[in-house]
């Protein structure tokens, strides 16, 4: 990554398309752009451009730290910081200078960047900051760090842990007295001062562990940590889990030079879950409280905080079928609990993320889809509502899915505002709003420009980070003002010359969006990307890239996109995807239009884009192909099945075939369970529909996912077999789930990808 401390125009990098034009202007007539490879993709410096992961404002507001690959490892990150005041960019902590930067993952760690999807990434991935802004903690290799930005350079940074075990899910606690970590199952807590070291808990281990995540948190919940820090630093409340009652699967997790027998704790769809229980305990010791979570105890666990007083605790409590979202309110003594509110639904309730003590009495906002749209509503202490805070047909949500799925970016209570992210524009773009939530009024857009913005504000709320993209624009990272002008290029990220995307610039071509009409009137957003200079008369094949599942945020965005994608159409393929009706954060009708028939509706949506697609000049109607990730190799397996007509080829990579094999939360939240809805899930099944497959078939899967089980596909290739079917297969050993972000596995994949398509596809 290449970076200036020199101060350049800001608005540099919010006018792409002068740039684009400019460069295409300079660029010869004739002049051949370079070829975009599949080996170039993964390759630094990252054609993307530079960036600033998990950046973060310092509580003092005077800076932001981030993450910033190496220029010669664009996975491999180190730890910096951007000085506000004197427009400066400073390496903080270089991960190859830390003893164990290189060190293996214990297994619990392994896992964790599994569920994260960090887990081809390498170098420090999480830091934490103090209260005062002065310390940052830094995991690295199974060890924790830290860095004092008041030291002298030679000794700013501190090693605090040297064991043989993995330190993990290190956190400061909120006055920066401490810092806490699990180790060996177990929650631990360091007095930085003295460094003594006190055990919270002792009995985590086998079966049992304590302030840990459990693996459904994890995978399904966005929940990656186990325990929780009172403000004042008095008390810490954490989770005990016993995974006794999950059953233990078998599985075998095959690697190039040998095989695994692995005994996992699975809790498949309609069976049990782990034991889930919540503790407080006091730092200055004594016996735990265990929190009352209600007489039923086949319960999720979905978020714990604590109000401000540090007095009691927030608990959103979760039913099974999850119709049923509960908060509680804990008291943080006695551990008795009462029910503040209630959201109900006939067919799911999302967790809540945008959650947000608004007063030191405890008033808070919270988000709701109670009128079919998610919006927020302002609450007295007591569960008592207020008002409701925005309305209309749009939603308050997400920019993405990253550190948190909440909307809200920042309060500014002084002057009783809230600033929130929303699709009010458009489906396909995320902007930055503020309403007042004392006196609600018509929502004021900050950010300006059209796209795709993900937003961190400051603690003051006096300016916020803005890392803004459009389809045919990378991201640039800019601080802004509160009217969305902006106040500094911090990555401006200009496709210029010296741009690494620059040398295939000429060769891009541009997306196209739209809206195509489902059969029940909702519109479906599309976006379609054809290969540059079409030739007049001729006809080329299409490949319809497809996720198409529940609870994600769409795929169609005007937002800077995966360049294999632009690899494909500059290799001769036309590129179409849809969000068809199931796929999130879009309203109630729309996000529940697949409840309890997951492969149905959506295939009639994806249908409905192949007629679209039929009606252009320049697409071959006998040549379209599907391919798609999880959910979407599910999603291309069901289309090759119900639509064979329709698609010719299909890819499918890590692909669900049947939910039965799939876990509790995610499955149950939109088929029931099995013994509820026998035919839901027989019609979901990928084996039902087998017998339809008439066109060439690609399965890949990796050997030691632990996800979507390789039983998925194994089940799959027996049907086939049993109904004498073709289909090519590419297993790869010791490959997880996202194995396809990995450098050592994912170049293949994406090229196999290709030459199938090319084989059955292209043609002459």
């Amino acid at each position: 990554m290449r970076q200036s401390n020199k101060v350049t125009d800001p608005m540099t990098a919010l006018r792409p398309a002068r740039f684009v034009a400019l460069l295409l202007c300079l660029t010869p007539w004739g002049a051949a752009a370079d070829v975009l490879t599949i080996e170039r993709l993964f390759a630094a410096p990252d054609l993307s451009g530079p960036t600033m992961r998990g950046a973060s404002f310092a509580p003092d507001g005077k800076r932001i730290t981030y993450l910033r690959a190496k220029a010669d490892a664009k996975d491999t990150y180190d730890l910096w910081a951007y000085d506000i005041g004197t427009r400066r960019h400073a390496l903080l902590v270089d991960s190859a200078r830390l003893a164990t930067a290189g060190g293996a993952l214990s297994a619990e760690e392994e896992a964790r960047r599994e569920r994260q999807r960090t887990s081809a990434l390498g170098g420090i991935l999480e830091y934490d900051l103090s209260a005062d802004g002065r310390r940052i903690l830094v995991p690295l290799g199974g060890d924790l760090y830290l860095y004092d930005s008041g030291a002298p350079a030679d000794r700013a940074v501190r090693r605090l842990t040297s064991t043989p075990a993995y330190e993990t899910d290190a956190q400061f606690s909120p006055r920066g007295r401490y810092v806490s970590f699990i180790r060996d199952q177990n929650l631990h807590v360091l007095e930085l001062s003295s460094g003594r070291e006190t055990a919270i808990t002792q009995g985590g281990g086998g079966l049992v562990s304590y302030g840990v995540a459990e693996f459904i948190a994890q995978e399904e919940m966005n929940r990656n940590t186990g325990y929780w820090w009172a403000p004042d630093e008095s008390r810490i409340a954490y989770a005990r889990v016993d995974e006794a009652p999950v059953a233990e699967i078998e599985r075998f997790e095959i690697h190039a030079d040998s095989v695994k027998v692995v005994k996992q704790r699975y809790p498949a769809t309609g069976e049990r879950n782990a034991d889930v229980q919540l503790y407080v305990s006091h730092l200055d010791g004594g016996a735990a409280t265990r929190v009352e979570l209600g007489a039923d105890t086949d319960i999720y666990v979905a978020r714990v905080a604590w109000f401000p007083d540090a007095r009691a605790l927030a608990i959103q409590r979760q039913s099974r079928d999850q119709k049923v979202l509960t908060l509680l309110k804990a008291d943080a003594a006695s551990g008795a609990t009462r029910t503040l509110l209630e959201e109900r639904s006939d067919t799911w309730v999302d967790i809540v993320d945008d959650f947000v003590f608004v007063g030191d009495r405890g008033d808070f906002l919270w988000g709701s889809s109670r009128s079919g749209y998610h919006h927020l509503y302002l609450y007295r202490a007591d569960g008592s509502l207020k008002h409701s805070v925005t309305s209309g047909e749009w939603m308050v949500t997400a920019d993405d899915r990253g550190d948190s799925l909440r909307a809200i970016r920042g309060v500014d209570r002084r002057s009783g505002l809230v600033y929130f992210m929303a699709n009010i524009a458009s489906p396909i773009e995320r902007q930055l709003y503020v309403t007042s939530y004392r006196k609600p009024g018509e929502p004021r857009r900050i950010s300006r420009e059209s796209g795709w913005h993900t937003v961190r504000m400051s603690p003051d709320a006096r300016y916020y980070l803005d890392t803004y993209s459009n389809s045919e624009q990378p991201p640039s990272v800019s601080l802004r003002n509160l009217d969305g002008s902006v106040r500094e290029a911090l990555v401006a990220n200009t496709l210029d010359a010296s741009h690494p995307y620059a040398p295939y610039l000429a060769a891009h071509s541009p997306s196209k969006f739209g809206t195509l009409e489902a059969s029940d009137g909702q519109a479906l957003y599309y976006q379609l990307t054809a290969p540059k200079n079409l030739e007049p008369g001729k006809r080329y094949p299409v490949i319809v890239d497809v996720y198409g599942g529940p609870g994600v945020l769409g795929r169609v965005r005007n937002a800077w996109g995966n360049l294999f994608r632009q690899y494909l159409v500059q290799s001769g393929y036309v590129l179409f995807t849809l969000d068809n009706r199931g796929t999130a954060m879009r309203g109630v009708k729309f996000d529940t239009a697949a409840f309890h028939r997951l492969g149905s509706i959506e295939v009639e949506d994806q249908v409905k884009g192949v007629d679209f697609l039929r009606t252009l000049p320049y697409v071959d109607p006998g040549r379209i192909g599907i391919w798609g990730w999880s959910y979407g190799g599910y999603m291309a397996l069901m289309s090759m099945m119900q639509a064979p007509k329709y698609f010719a080829v299909g890819v499918a990579g890590a692909p669900v075939t049947d939910f039965r094999l799939y876990d509790t939360h995610y499955t149950e939240r939109y088929m029931g369970t099995p013994a509820q809805n026998p035919q839901g899930y027989e019609a979901s099944n990928v084996l039902t529909h087998a017998e339809g497959l008439a066109g060439p078939l690609l399965v890949i899967h990796g050997m030691a996912d632990d996800n979507v089980l390789f039983t998925n596909s194994t089940a799959l290739f027996k049907r086939l077999q049993d109904l004498g079917k073709p289909f090519d297969v590419m297993p790869y050993p010791g490959g997880k789930h996202g194995l396809i972000r990995h450098k050592d596995m994912g170049p293949h994949a994406y090229m196999s990808v290709q030459r199938f398509f090319d084989e059955h596809l292209k043609g002459d």
